[in-house]
């Protein structure tokens, strides 16, 4: 009996030094992510499969505001206090953080081949660093949504029904005159960001930038005329002036469409989701064709990426992570579940059955996907521009200033470039 009980004693020691040695060898990694939808808890669930085939290696994902990315992950990051991946939409605004994959990955194709050079290179230093440093996994367009049962309602065509080429004046006119049939308080609504701006605009010409690729605003004709156009719109009543005018430097305008308050909503891609639980049968919603103008169509291409930095004691089991999310079939599923658009031309050329029963969901992707192909070049550039962020604050506040009548546009636009001079100048001085 004591030979066995010094048998069982030793068994079970051996097996808690096996699983502390274990314990010791295993990597855990932090994965900050921020939701739209239901993107982190999606990650949780492939994550914790990839640890079941990887047990050496498991991924703590911590979901955040979107607000904590946005606006103190960069100086977590400048702290020394870095999270080994995050899930970001400010893409170059850290370059030189970021951990190089390249040297890591069992084949840098798998981004370097799969990926436009423009998008490749918004992570990347300057003009000499090759290296890879992040992945997108979604693309989200600026987009159109109508409220098709006020048309229903009033008994006026929709215009994308007759012809997918309909500009803004038409646009206007159609839900105008849908509001006043319904006695609805608003026919048109955008988000007060300078991108939502900018990507209306592009279908009226704005050209955003100069031929060394600087943001220069301050003579930019088609600027001028959407801001024009703009300011008629808040004088006429004819969209809700607190989304812009309320002081705070950003407000979403989607409470006005989800309330059916509002004919025409112009914001992202990324919403479709939402609208498909918050909306639910109350009224028929639809993502209409982006307009389209002298300049081409309207709308803007952005996303989120998947990052790894530079400070990560554990930067292979980082690009393990990675190659594992690269995965088209790995794609193919997140694309599915978390009912966004796939940047990935192999989870593309896979094809994705998204995971929803709701017809307008459905729909509004597909569209959502065809607005992608027709965004112009500029309207890629601008999120992929390491000024994009200062460009975004410094719009919202300048345009929201005219529109309240603080300015005129010629000081709201030379205080816009005062303000984005001032933003390349600290930029360039490493600030």
């Amino acid at each position: 009996m004591k030979r066995f009980t010094t048998f069982l004693l030793l068994s079970v020691l051996m097996l808690s030094l096996g699983a502390a040695a274990l314990a010791q060898d295993m990597v855990e990694l932090n994965f900050m992510c921020y939701n739209n939808g239901i993107e982190c808890q999606v990650y949780d669930d492939l994550l914790s499969r990839f640890t079941a085939d990887n047990p050496d290696i498991a991924v703590s994902v911590n979901t955040v505001p979107y607000n904590t990315v946005r606006d103190q992950l960069r100086v977590q990051v400048e702290a020394g206090q870095a999270p080994d991946m995050a899930r970001i939409t400010d893409f170059g605004g850290m370059a030189g953080f970021y951990l190089d994959l390249r040297p890591l990955l069992s084949d840098a194709a798998i981004i370097e081949g799969a990926f436009s050079a423009p998008y490749l290179q918004a992570f990347r230093a300057g003009d000499d660093d090759d290296g890879l440093y992040a992945f997108p996994d979604e693309l989200s367009v600026t987009a159109a949504f109508i409220n098709r049962t006020l048309f229903d309602q009033a008994g006026i065509d929709v215009p994308s029904d007759m012809s997918g080429e309909v500009d803004w004046a038409t646009w206007t006119d159609a839900i105008t005159a849908v509001a006043e049939a319904t006695g609805t308080p608003y026919a048109f609504a955008i988000d007060n960001k300078g991108h939502r701006f900018a990507s209306a605009g592009f279908a009226l010409g704005i050209e955003l930038f100069d031929e060394d690729g600087n943001f220069a605003l301050e003579d930019d004709p088609g600027y001028r005329a959407f801001a024009e156009w703009m300011k008629a719109w808040f004088d006429n009543g004819l969209t809700p002036a607190e989304v812009w005018l309320g002081g705070g430097q950003y407000s979403s305008a989607r409470d006005y469409f989800v309330n059916a308050e509002v004919v025409m909503l112009y914001s992202g891609s990324w919403q479709i989701n939402g609208f498909g639980s918050e909306i639910g049968d109350a009224f028929d919603w639809v993502l209409v064709p982006n307009p389209v103008g002298p300049g081409g169509s309207a709308g803007a291409s952005g996303g989120a990426s998947i990052v790894g930095y530079a400070q990560t004691e554990h930067p292979e089991a980082v690009a393990r992570v990675m190659e594992y999310l690269l995965q088209p079939e790995v794609g193919q599923e997140f694309a599915s579940r978390t009912l966004l658009i796939p940047p990935n031309p192999p989870v593309v050329a896979l094809g994705v059955e998204f995971d929803t029963d709701n017809a307008a969901i459905s729909a509004a992707l597909n569209q959502a996907g065809v607005d992608g192909t027709k965004v112009t070049e500029n309207g890629v550039a601008m999120n992929l521009h390491p000024l994009a962020f200062a460009y975004y604050d410094a719009s919202n506040t300048r345009l929201a200033q005219y529109f309240a009548g603080e300015f005129s546009l010629d000081e709201a636009m030379a205080r816009l470039q005062e303000d984005l001079d001032q933003a390349a100048a600290n930029l360039a001085a490493g600030g």
